[in-house]
């Protein structure tokens, strides 16, 4: 998949409206989307993380201040040195609030949750776990999950990521 495809896929994702612009508000409804579906309270201190994490990011996103951002801007921003130095931070963030039992793996009913909150259809949350789940044990390590993330967003292979954000979940898995 070339990197504008991949860019594509992640910002249809977080512009959960489909209007082709994604608004503060859309972005930042990321964490309380995965709070609500982990049960998770707004003064948790995971929550708190991600939220104080998700509003750096939007900074960095949105450099001219206007509260949106386009395909183009994201596209400008989106890359690998914003995914070391800002998304990774915030996805470890999401992945630790749907981390249940704060082992450091999710399985794959906290992967889907976790998907499924930041607008992923279920059958595509699931093909990507078992796409990023090689060793068939039934656990995704954070690591393993931001580095497949990084993969797809800096337009590399990335099973789990072509998987998750396509809405062809099987030509993604190449018809698996």
């Amino acid at each position: 998949m070339d990197l504008i495809t991949a860019q594509r896929l992640v910002f249809t994702m977080l512009d959960a409206d489909g209007d082709g612009v994604v608004s503060r508000d859309e972005y930042m409804a990321r964490t309380r989307n995965v709070a609500l579906a982990t049960g998770r309270k707004d003064d948790d201190t995971l929550v708190v993380t991600a939220r104080t994490l998700g509003e750096q990011a939007w900074a960095s996103m949105d450099a001219n201040g206007d509260g949106r951002m386009t395909f183009d801007e994201y596209a400008g921003w989106a890359g690998a040195e914003a995914f070391d130095t800002v998304c990774a931070s915030v996805l470890g963030a999401l992945f630790d609030l749907a981390d249940a039992d704060e082992d450091g793996a999710l399985n794959l009913p906290e992967f889907t949750t976790l998907r499924t909150a930041l607008n992923n259809p279920a059958g595509n949350a699931e093909a990507a776990f078992a796409a990023l789940d090689a060793n068939g044990d039934g656990r995704i390590s954070r690591d393993d999950y931001i580095a497949s993330i990084r993969a797809h967003v800096t337009g590399e292979s990335s099973p789990m990521g072509e998987a998750l954000y396509s809405t062809g979940t099987a030509q993604a898995l190449g018809g698996r």
